[in-house]
């Protein structure tokens, strides 16, 4: 697959490897020496030790609130996450305790090493997660161009004839003046039989979608994790450059992409399920199909339409392609879980479905696929090695899936549970979900 160079532009510069982050290393943990060593006694003796304890209490009050208290994920805070936090609100702290001893003209030189530990600690959080590769991506709310739908999808056109037994890159020829990028749009997608309340979704149209004769062209609907939105696909994801590389090397065909929104707002947890937290499943496996039907030229059998997310979003597309296989004939788990969770199982079941265990059961992966056969959906999962809390869960319900007769595969690649992973996890995947869905042979 061809990719698109990277500009050379500031924008584009890398914010998780290179001099960007080695730099803001060195800066920062030199503040964090100058903020920590003083001349003065009372420094040494008393303030600078009670900053230091000040910043592990606070460290530990804000671990255990959202760990413990508050719980807006179902697992724990990763250790360097914690750690690097930690180096942040210690930078605030001693600058706060540094401040009022020093004189004036040295206020704005230990403000600025207090902000150069939180910029530390920010970076390397940033670093963990790959959230903002760039600066671009950070910005890309902003700066990426949308399309109005209307626009992108222009009228009805003539749907190209594909024979039984071709793929559709067997037959389309690109019109001259075909556009050499696809367009992205941003709509809202109602609930109209779930009664969910989604936020916005973003439709990816690739070149030959402008077409005539129109391609029916297979679909992916795609989901992000939690906490999270649409807009992490288009941001962290890199979803449209992605996408038009793929339509580049495959003379203007690849997937519409359909990234909509399992959550209703960034902190929740609806567990992907029709229960007590919202008919969610309806929402995906209904109203969000409906609708692209209503608005959309594409294709209409189930093996062409694939469901695919990362971590939270990547459990909701095994859940799904088990409970709604009609639907979806093909699922791309990326990092997802063994069981869908709100940390764990009884306090899962009790929110949920009011303690009903059977209720759970009843649409929960693992059990559905103890219990029925799915040889007619394609499923690939894939998992980071350095992923020690959901590679063997994604290993867990890979081999779950064989046993149900599904036509899996086990994809691993380099990284932890975080962007590295999960963009080539799409990326990589895209081949294989042309195959699937019979864009290419």
């Amino acid at each position: 697959m061809r990719r698109t160079p990277l500009a050379a532009g500031p924008l584009d510069w890398s914010l998780v490897s290179g001099w960007i982050p080695l730099t803001i290393l060195v800066l920062g943990l030199g503040a964090l020496v100058a903020l920590l060593f003083s001349r003065r006694r009372s420094w040494l003796t008393r303030w600078g030790p009670v900053a230091v304890l000040l910043a592990a209490l606070l460290t530990w009050l804000l671990r255990t609130a959202v760990d413990d208290w508050i719980q807006p994920f179902p697992d724990p805070l990763p250790l360097d996450v914690v750690l690097w936090t930690g180096v942040a609100v210690l930078g605030i702290c001693l600058a706060l305790f540094r401040i009022p001893l020093l004189r004036p003209r040295y206020w704005a030189p230990a403000a600025l090493a207090g902000l150069l530990v939180v910029l530390l600690g920010a970076s390397q959080v940033n670093r963990h997660f790959d959230q903002y590769p760039t600066a671009r991506s950070a910005l890309n709310t902003w700066l990426q161009k949308t399309t109005r739908l209307t626009e992108a999808t222009g009228t009805t056109a003539p749907t190209l004839n594909v024979p039984p037994g071709k793929a559709i890159s067997d037959v389309w020829r690109p019109p001259p003046g075909l556009p050499g990028d696809g367009t992205i749009s941003r709509t809202p997608i109602p609930g109209a039989r779930s009664g969910f309340r989604a936020r916005d979704a973003y439709v990816y149209l690739p070149p030959a979608y402008r077409s005539s004769p129109r391609p029916l062209l297979p679909v992916i609907v795609l989901m992000a994790g939690q906490p999270g939105s649409p807009d992490d696909w288009i941001n962290s994801g890199r979803l449209v450059a992605m996408m038009n590389s793929f339509a580049a090397g495959h003379r203007g065909l690849a997937p519409v992409v359909v990234v909509v929104d399992p959550l209703g707002s960034q902190f929740a947890n609806t567990l992907c399920m029709d229960s007590r937290l919202g008919q969610v499943q309806t929402y995906l496996a209904t109203d969000v199909p409906d609708w692209i039907h209503a608005h959309l030229q594409v294709a209409t059998a189930r093996t062409a339409w694939t469901v695919s997310g990362v971590s939270f979003g990547g459990t909701c597309s095994l859940q799904l392609g088990v409970n709604a296989p009609q639907v979806y004939g093909v699922i791309n788990d990326i990092s997802g879980q063994d069981t869908p969770t709100l940390g764990n199982p009884a306090k899962t079941v009790r929110a949920a479905f009011g303690g009903d265990t059977a209720a759970f059961a009843r649409v929960n992966p693992l059990d559905v696929m103890a219990r029925q056969r799915f040889p007619d959906t394609s499923a690939a999962f894939v998992a980071g090695s350095g992923d020690h809390t959901y590679r063997p869960q994604q290993r867990k319900v890979y081999e779950a899936a064989v046993r149900a007769g599904m036509r899996a595969e086990w994809v691993l690649l380099p990284g932890g549970h975080s962007w590295q992973v999960w963009r080539p996890g799409l990326e990589r995947q895209l081949p294989w979900i042309a195959r699937q869905t019979g864009l290419t042979p």
